[in-house]
């Protein structure tokens, strides 16, 4: 039986004991017609195709084509006095982010510069307005929003048969490796069925593959890369010593048709041009997604991943810069390599590079960080066992926030922001009916917050009306805006929220919209303390008026204390006005990186948390132990 075969599972994944140190020893396995002819195309499949698709500064890119710009203007985007995109052309004259618009200005005579879109009371859109102050307007991403969706719509419609994964409002992975295979089957009907005199039958190789033209694919990333100053490799067969294609290869060379002609129709449909990275797995994908910026694709066959990853320093692992005569990409990190953790690994082992860590072996890392530090010793040697998996179109939550530049301290105030934050949520209910027209929120939330203090909230069940408006929204939020604080002499807000939670499609041929608002706990209402009529906003409440949705506690729209050194870790400002997703997803990533931090502290004091008998711990606690988080969920010791 083939070593590679499907009906004997490769057991590289598994954990302690498991890998053998013989560094990246899986670039070439033996591919057979099992293999080819397998239905389970799973994340061990040695024919496994990903690409990564990322649009080209999307904000400015946004921006150009509302205008009608031409692609060669130079043009940043900014939010108040700081910028959140920089066009490719504006790059060239050394503008980046860090810039104030008055300094890129300085740079760029003719630059143009956007303001992002705001909401302002009285308007029910957002726009592009004059008078925009911090302290009356709130931003707006809703243009990006809808743009990102569109192309996610033709990505699914190009490659129907293609998994899809949004990974953030402008970049998605893709799972090809199924149009791939059928695509490979077409060409080459040959390897559909294996010969009779196969010695092995299924089980037998599958014959060499044909030569590959790579000719208007996209950028080979090179069998020996050479790092930033040197001169460009030539990628002729010359070159490559007589490198021998592998059938990956050429489902590599598939997936990068199927990806130039997906950028083509995003380019025609929309305007925007997008890099992508075309690789065995979601890392590698998203590494070489840099590798040559903008407007290109970059392809990383098995062989170049040695030389591509070795010179790579992991505590700000960037994609390597290659002198292609175009502009290179800021780069990519290594996930949980940088910072903290980085530093703890660089001290523990007096290294720097990709390379250098090969050297560990996988006894010793795990000896050191616990056996799940072979999840480390893996991603090093470009292994990743992650799907690609489709995120739900729909959420069950929509946030409007608003950080407050000067405090809210009148009753009329906060109707002022509530009625700002409901043309936000009936614009995004909106445009989320326009795809399910059945879609509505059963209830609407109400945060008001001190500082990073704890929120207080107040909810209530959402009228159904026939079309969604802001003033059904703002009177709802202004109800619950007077519940909160009424009989507060001394108001005093920094943040204030209004959401929508519980939202779901009514079912198909449901009779009346009532029983879509039912639940088992509807009707139990909570206790409510009596409140004295001094009190100021207090850290510690959160009152609710039902009890179907659990807002009873604390929500962590933005912030979380840290059990450890009781400290409130907050999002940035600009983070705020992200999506949902992309929200919470920034606060896993915060939640994480604090936790690496106190891992590298008690990695350098020598007080790694040793494990605890059951029987030394509290009866109340015990069986109870707590899930892992952060980079404990990979290098604790159990």
């Amino acid at each position: 039986m083939i070593q590679n075969s499907p009906s004997k599972p490769i057991s590289a994944w598994k954990g302690k004991g498991k890998i053998t140190n013989q560094d990246y020893d899986d670039l070439r396995p033996t591919i057979t017609y099992r293999h080819i002819l397998s239905q389970n195309l799973g994340v061990r499949d040695p024919l496994r195709v990903i690409a990564l698709c990322d649009s080209d500064a999307f904000y400015a890119a946004c921006e150009r084509v509302r205008l009608g710009l031409d692609h060669n203007a130079p043009l940043v985007v900014q939010q108040w006095e700081s910028l959140i995109a920089v066009s490719y052309p504006a790059r060239k004259y050394g503008i980046s982010r860090m810039d104030k618009v008055k300094d890129a200005k300085k740079k760029c005579p003719n630059l143009v510069a956007i303001h992002v879109a705001t909401y302002k009371e009285g308007e029910r859109e957002p726009g592009y307005w004059e008078d925009i102050d911090t302290r009356t307007h709130k931003v707006s991403l809703d243009l990006y929003r809808r743009e990102s969706s569109k192309i996610i719509n033709i990505m699914k419609q190009s490659i129907p048969d293609g998994e899809i994964e949004k990974a953030s409002i402008d970049e998605a992975f893709l799972d090809l490796t199924k149009p791939v295979r059928e695509k490979l089957l077409e060409r080459y009907p040959y390897l559909a069925k294996f010969p009779d005199d196969a010695p092995e039958g299924a089980d037998s190789p599958l014959p060499p593959p044909p030569p590959i033209d790579w000719n208007q694919l996209g950028e080979l990333v090179p069998l020996t890369a050479k790092c930033e100053g040197s001169e460009p490799q030539d990628e002729s067969p010359s070159y490559e010593n007589g490198h021998v294609a592998t059938w990956h290869d050429v489902a590599l060379s598939i997936g990068a048709e199927l990806v130039t002609k997906l950028r083509e129709e995003i380019f025609k449909q929309l305007g925007y041009t997008m890099s992508a990275g075309i690789a065995r797995n979601k890392f590698l994908a998203k590494l070489c997604a840099s590798y040559k910026k903008p407007n290109s694709q970059s392809i990383l066959r098995n062989d170049a991943i040695p030389s591509y990853l070795r010179p790579m320093p992991f505590q700000k692992v960037r994609g390597v810069k290659f002198s292609t005569g175009s502009e290179c990409s800021d780069g990519v990190q290594i996930r949980f390599l940088g910072g903290k953790l980085g530093d703890a690994l660089a001290k523990e082992y007096d290294v720097s590079t990709v390379g250098d860590l090969l050297t560990v072996s996988l006894d010793e890392m795990q000896n050191k960080f616990g056996e799940n530090a072979v999840w480390v010793y893996e991603l090093l040697r470009g292994m990743d066992g992650s799907e690609v998996k489709e995120r739900p179109a729909l959420f069950k939550s929509m946030l409007a926030s608003k950080n407050l530049p000067k405090p809210i301290t009148t009753f009329a105030d906060g109707q002022h922001w509530i009625r700002v934050l409901a043309a936000e949520l009936a614009l995004r209910l909106k445009d989320a009916r326009e795809e399910v027209p059945s879609l509505w929120p059963k209830t609407i939330v109400l945060h008001a917050r001190k500082g990073y203090e704890t929120s207080r909230s107040k909810q209530a069940a959402f009228p159904f009306t026939k079309d969604v408006s802001v003033d059904v929204i703002a009177s709802a939020g202004n109800k619950l805006w007077k519940e909160l604080m009424g009989g507060i002499k001394n108001i005093n807000v920094t943040n204030v929220q209004l959401a929508f939670t519980g939202i779901e499609a009514t079912e198909t041929g449901q009779q009346s919209i009532d029983g879509f608002f039912k639940t088992k706990d509807v009707h139990r209402q909570p206790p409510k303390r009596p409140r004295d009529n001094n009190d100021e906003l207090s850290p510690t409440r959160v009152e609710s008026d039902t009890c179907d949705v659990p807002e009873q506690r604390e929500q962590s729209w933005m912030s979380f204390v840290c059990d450890r050194c009781q400290n409130r870790i907050a999002l940035r400002d600009d983070q705020l006005d992200w999506s949902d997703d992309e929200r919470a997803r920034a606060l896993t990533t915060l939640r994480q990186e604090h936790q690496d931090f106190h891992f590298a502290q008690d990695l350098a004091n020598g007080s790694l948390p040793k494990k605890t008998d059951s029987a030394s711990r509290p009866a109340s606690k015990r069986g109870r132990g707590v899930e892992p988080r952060g980079i404990a969920k990979f290098f604790g010791k159990k």
